[in-house]
């Protein structure tokens, strides 16, 4: 199997010239599962907006993404399986998308549409992989994955994050004011309304209800009083919790408080399409990214984020455009997140000439009552730095699933054991077929090897994170980025960063650390000398100005006291010749 180049497809699909583009509206959401909303049968989750949002729009029924964030995002982005991309992962250097992979916001803004991100990258937080280098004209972003993670900077708070969030503003840091979520729709807002006249392209892409369940206190009372243990939800499908620890309804309680600010902050955004005469001719999709990020109700679906069973991989999916769609149909087939960037194109008249790996629906969308044509789809995830052939993935045919479930833990020891569901009828994957259709197993996993095989034949080098660079001369590295066998999040991690000097010269290194710093230790091929060390001043911080570096690649670690450990973030400033 190839990615196979779009552009053809769509110059020939015979869909009538339209006299002027559709806006697009892209709305996604951050571990807001298929459960977590009115219209899917919560009948605790108050989301009326979203609801009339799906009754007007195409119900994309059987939608699916990846189990967890970046590979979902960088999927949506490009039309591509995440490991085309380089993305693997959600942290330590997985995230990171390569360069020369081209983006919707690229294809459209050369197309002539005004492009703007406002929430989650999620894709790299330094140059050349931030969204303002990916085609983003203007942008409002969190670093990393979320809030209240190690990309944030030293000085942030992590239990009042989503609170007054520092944010990137086309290339500036901003403290922003207020809750993260209005924030983001604000700016959105006022994008749209910049730009009313010409084509544009907003990407909202939330990080709620992502955990740390940070929500205003008004928002949570409601659901605090409610009963949010399993009597007050259906009892359909796969059970969603039975102990034996005890449920925590108050994180499900922020949750949802999370889901109904959202919901209110999607209503307001698309009562200003309408207000301002912008709804017949704007293109909205709402998805999530994953299953739900905690132990809740999920619409009977099993597992939840980070499995390829159904609660972690199938999610709500909506399409409105009064002007030219039907609202209340419903597509049943399989579609995905690499479907998504084809279709969009070919319905804003921007042909997608790049190698792709999903399919544009587009014509479907609009009345077509050809077949749609069978195909198997593809889903994996584990932690590490590297694929691994069988762990953890699932392969989706029209009908038949063929689920390998185990090794999704990092450096976990597994062993495969195959499930075949048949979907058709069994949409809960209650009833393992695959003892009685080892025939089916067998061509389901053929198919996946040979996906594997060419998903993954340009290896998994990481991106590097360019120092000293005319675009951003001054650079923070976090341990979201860095990498190695000791690298994570805990106090006594290390790690290191692939990075390129992108300027010989001066430049000034500022470390931050977790423990105060009694010695140093800086390691890097093109520092001169290669190895230096030194004597900190019992602080937290520590800044070791005049370091000459020579340009090129390098591998740059820095160690802290003994036994070693690393910095939180260092600053690197490119300060001249």
């Amino acid at each position: 199997m190839r990615a196979w180049l779009c552009g053809l497809g769509l110059l020939l699909s015979g869909l009538p010239v339209q006299a002027a583009p559709p806006n697009l509206v892209l709305i996604i959401s951050d571990d807001q599962g298929y459960g977590d909303l009115g219209c899917h049968g919560n009948p605790v989750l108050r989301t009326p907006h979203l609801d009339r949002l799906a009754r007007q729009s195409v119900w994309l029924k059987n939608f699916y993404v990846s189990p967890v964030c970046s590979p979902t995002r960088a999927s949506l982005l490009t039309g591509l399986y995440s490991y085309r991309t380089g993305v693997v992962d959600t942290y330590l250097g997985r995230a990171l998308m390569r360069p020369q992979v081209r983006t919707l916001a690229e294809h459209l803004a050369q197309a002539g549409y005004r492009t703007g991100l406002f929430g989650k990258w999620h894709l790299g937080d330094n140059y050349p992989l931030r969204p303002e280098d990916r085609g983003f004209h203007e942008t409002l972003w969190h670093l990393g994955g979320g809030l209240a993670q190690p990309s944030d900077p030293p000085w942030v708070d992590p239990r009042r994050a989503y609170f007054d969030p520092v944010l990137q503003r086309n290339g500036q840091e901003v403290q922003g004011r207020g809750y993260c979520t209005d924030l983001f729709t604000r700016s959105a807002i006022q994008f749209i309304l910049r730009h009313k006249d010409r084509p544009f392209f907003a990407y909202i892409a939330y990080n709620a209800p992502h955990a740390p369940f940070q929500v205003p206190p008004e928002g949570v009372q409601f659901y605090r009083q409610r009963d949010l243990t399993p009597r007050a939800f259906p009892k359909i499908g796969q059970p969603w919790w039975n102990g034996p620890k005890k449920l925590d309804t108050e994180a499900i309680a922020a949750a949802y408080g999370m889901i109904e600010n959202l919901d209110a902050n999607i209503g307001r955004l698309l009562q200003t399409l309408h207000e301002h005469g912008l709804a017949e001719r704007t293109l909205v999709v709402f998805l999530t990214d994953n299953g739900p990020g905690g132990v809740r109700w999920n619409a009977g679906l099993r597992g939840r984020k980070g499995t390829v069973y159904e609660g972690g991989i199938r999610v709500p999916c909506y399409v409105c455009w009064p002007h030219r769609l039907k609202g209340g149909q419903v597509l049943e087939w399989p579609l995905a997140h690499i479907d998504l960037v084809p279709t969009l194109c070919e319905l804003c008249g921007v042909p997608w000439r790049e190698p792709c790996d999903g399919r544009s629906f587009a014509p479907w969308l609009l009345g077509s009552s050809e077949p749609w044509p069978d195909r198997t789809l593809f889903f994996q995830w584990h932690r590490g730095d590297t694929p691994e052939q069988f762990r953890a993935f699932a392969a989706r045919g029209p009908r038949y699933k063929l689920v390998q479930a185990a090794g999704t833990g990092p450096g976990s020891s597994w062993k495969p054991r195959y499930e075949l569901f048949d979907l058709s009828t069994d949409p809960y994957e209650e009833t393992d077929l695959a003892e009685k259709m080892p025939e089916m197993v067998e061509r389901l996993r053929r198919e996946y090897a040979a996906w594997f095989t060419e998903v993954t034949r340009q290896g998994f080098a990481p991106p590097r994170l360019v120092l000293g660079s005319p675009q951003a001369p001054e650079v923070r590295l976090s341990r979201q980025d860095w990498r190695g066998p000791r690298a994570g999040w805990s106090a006594d991690s290390l790690g290191h960063w692939a990075v390129h000097v992108a300027r010989p010269g001066r430049y000034r290194f500022t470390l931050h650390a977790a423990v105060p710093i009694q010695q140093w230790e800086l390691l890097c091929e093109q520092a001169q000398p290669p190895r230096q060390h030194g004597h900190g001043t019992g602080q937290t911080t520590l800044c070791l100005d005049s370091l000459r570096l020579q340009a090129g690649e390098a591998r740059l670690e820095i160690r802290l006291n003994d036994p070693p450990v690393g910095p939180t973030h260092v600053i690197v400033e490119y300060l001249g010749p």
